[in-house]
């Protein structure tokens, strides 16, 4: 059996081995800033990962692709925030307006695409 990677928090997973370096990098809150898990929010599954030419591929039924940049400097401390993922707060980048009304509209409630600050410590995901 491949192993398996999840890019994105709760969504598809890929068995690209150049995921393994991606593991659970973005994640996806409500406008609440709380995240979401497949229990709270069942259209996670539904959305496929890919990495792409220097991409996060995000597909969708009924949707366009969308694709992210996988390596980007966040310098832009604007849109960085702080998430609790398992009582760990964890400092986040948004991946901007077109991201969030593409998750938005898939899942049906105001949603966000954020991704795990690099200079952040390792997540510690609950199990």
């Amino acid at each position: 059996m491949s192993a398996t990677y999840q890019p994105v928090a709760g969504c598809g997973r890929t068995e690209q081995a150049q995921a393994a370096d991606y593991e659970r990098r973005w994640l996806v809150s409500n406008d609440a800033g709380q995240w979401l898990t497949r229990e709270l929010c069942p259209g996670l599954e539904q959305v496929s990962v890919e990495l792409r030419l220097g991409y996060l591929v995000l597909r969708a039924p009924g949707m366009l692709r969308l694709d992210i940049p996988l390596d980007v400097i966040e310098d832009d401390d604007s849109v960085r925030y702080q998430v609790l993922i398992g009582g760990q707060a964890v400092d986040v980048v948004d991946e901007g307006e077109l991201a969030a009304a593409w998750m938005s509209n898939h899942l049906g409630i105001p949603a966000r695409l954020l991704k795990v600050h690099p200079d952040m410590e390792a997540v510690r995901w609950p199990a």
